[in-house]
């Protein structure tokens, strides 16, 4: 199964727009981070440059993302991190193990197929039963970036010179297989190719003010 991300401005032309798509769903965001104090979703003033439009930043397969997140739970709670050929019943073993830290974690708990980051700074990820129903945990791109730099460094990956992300084609299909990068012959290859679709997507939503959702 594979993925998409993409990158939704934060413009006023396109959040304020009757026929956003998005409307109903940042509602529920800005609730979600109200009852937490927290300010709602930046919405920015349309600037030359930025077209509103919603734009595919990266594609990878939901394998690579689970093998992302293994890596860094095990860094997280201090296991040994090698590699592996195939996620097997450890892998689930340790989620349920240390299922209350990886609830803390805007890397491993989201929901592959929906849900949102949000340039916006807080700790852990917010979820209440009104996120859950709509799509899932809310993330913040600024706990995004913060986890990626600290995997990185095992991934024999350099933050400051990150490695361009996979971009789709066109739309990937749900069932639609997506490998790493052929060219990439590094043991942890999957990791790093989802690293960097990941990594692309939070960086840009931290500096062009945009939201960032999975398809």
């Amino acid at each position: 199964m594979a993925c998409d991300l993409w990158l939704v401005p934060l413009v006023d032309v396109l959040t304020h727009s009757p026929e956003n798509p998005f409307r109903e769903d940042l509602g529920l965001y800005n609730a979600a981070l109200a009852a937490r104090g927290l300010p709602p979703v930046p919405v920015y003033q349309f600037a030359p440059g930025i077209t509103g439009g919603v734009e595919p930043i990266a594609a990878f397969d939901y394998d690579s993302l689970h093998f992302l997140r293994r890596a860094y739970l095990l860094q997280l709670t201090g296991f040994e991190l090698t590699p592996v050929d195939a996620l097997g019943g450890d892998y689930e073993q340790l989620l349920e193990m240390f299922e209350a830290t990886a609830e803390q974690s805007h890397l491993v708990w989201h929901f592959d197929h929906a849900g949102a980051y949000v340039p916006i700074e807080f700790d852990v990820p917010l979820v209440d039963q009104a996120l859950l129903a709509s799509g899932g945990p809310l993330g913040s791109s600024y706990g995004l970036v913060r986890e990626l730099q600290a995997i990185a460094p095992v991934l024999g990956i350099d933050p400051m010179n990150p490695p361009g992300p996979t971009r789709p084609l066109g739309p990937t299909g749900l069932e639609q297989p997506f490998g790493p990068p052929l060219d990439d012959l590094h043991p942890y290859a999957r990791e790093r190719h989802a690293w960097a679709g990941l990594y692309a997507a939070a960086t840009r939503s931290l500096t062009q003010g945009s939201m960032i959702v999975f398809a």
